[in-house]
């Protein structure tokens, strides 16, 4: 089965989220909630992890967290296993508690907002679930939450939660007036989560759940990089995922720039030529042999018409001996041979 990819660095910041195994529960009561959080404490103390956020629902769990060191994946391994492991032998359980591997999504360090937009998306989470609210426990009561925490004195929360970056953000110390004054900024965002049609918070909270990375575009510039070194040498399905989709969107548009250059050809010569025209065939043969690309993308992009003609197309490039279709396959692996 692919796998995501884990990007790590010193330093880095994640938003990580994981389901319990097929959607169950992965807390049955109080007692296990409280384990999780001697697991997520133990962690922190085992790898130097600093957690600005948190909350608990039944059946998953977010986090906010940073790493001082490149750590991510050992700390995850430790803190989902040892916690299994613990609700198991409680429970006289055996087998997965948790779906699959759990998502993290990588943020922009420098930037205190990029905090801020998360810690909220997390908090808010008992709202959406219906489970606090104008007509419910207020968020502030919600106990599997960092949010009390952050209302609180620094010696009643927990040792490994920082809350400063996220109340600088807002301009605000950790002080009582200033908590305050979080306090008065959150219950205006439980009223836009509230609220229907709220278009910026719901490209917010879109960007925090499909993405995989959250950050300005020199951010992103740099996290592309850093995956394309990890993807490098692996086969295209060796990895899943939306930063995968997204390093294959960037390197098929790469690659037909380049191989429309290899044949002699402009994006605004396309419409014009034949629909099975050999130098299309060539280009659309390599990016599907060096991408996961699907058919349609490729027709579309190169005025193929039906998807089926990229099939046929890259089935007649690949056995292509003699003639026109060799030697444009050839011309294109000729000049594109350093992407082989």
């Amino acid at each position: 089965m692919p796998r995501k990819p884990r990007i790590e660095f010193e330093g880095a910041v994640y938003h990580v989220m994981c389901r319990g195994d097929h959607g169950e529960d992965v807390y049955r009561d109080e007692h296990d909630r409280h384990g999780f959080l001697e697991c997520l404490a133990q962690v922190c103390m085992k790898t130097c992890w600093r957690v600005h956020a948190y909350v608990l629902l039944s059946n998953h769990y977010h986090l906010l967290v940073e790493t001082p060191r490149a750590n991510l994946v050992v700390g995850m391994h430790w803190l989902q296993g040892t916690y299994t492991g613990r609700y198991n032998r409680r429970h006289r359980l055996r087998g997965h508690l948790f779906q699959g591997r759990y998502k993290p999504l990588l943020i922009e360090p420098e930037q205190d907002d990029y905090f801020l937009q998360v810690a909220t998306y997390i908090h808010l989470n008992p709202v959406r679930a219906g489970l606090a609210g104008p007509r419910k426990v207020a968020l502030k009561e919600y106990p599997w939450s960092s949010y009390p925490a952050y209302l609180a004195t620094e010696r009643r929360r927990p040792a490994w939660l920082c809350v400063e970056r996220v109340l600088a953000a807002l301009a605000l110390a950790d002080t009582a007036a200033e908590r305050s004054a979080y306090a008065a900024h959150m219950a205006e965002r439980v009223r836009q989560a509230l609220r229907r049609g709220d278009g910026d918070l719901a490209r917010q909270w879109e960007a925090i759940r499909r993405g995989w990375c959250l950050g300005g575009e020199d951010f992103r510039t740099r996290m592309q990089r850093r995956l394309d070194k990890l993807l490098h040498g692996h086969l295209p399905d060796s990895y899943a995922g939306p930063a995968v989709e997204e390093h294959q969107q960037r390197t098929a548009e790469e690659l037909l720039a380049a191989g429309l250059k290899a044949v002699g050809l402009s994006p605004d010569d396309l419409p014009d030529l034949p629909k099975t025209d050999p130098r299309k065939q060539a280009v659309a043969w390599w990016i599907r042999k060096h991408t996961t690309a699907r058919n349609r993308w490729v027709s579309e992009r190169l005025h193929m018409g039906h998807e089926v003609n990229v099939c046929q197309a890259v089935r007649r490039i690949e056995h292509a001996t003699r003639g026109k279709l060799a030697g444009w396959k050839k011309a294109v692996v000729k000049t594109l041979k350093s992407k082989d």
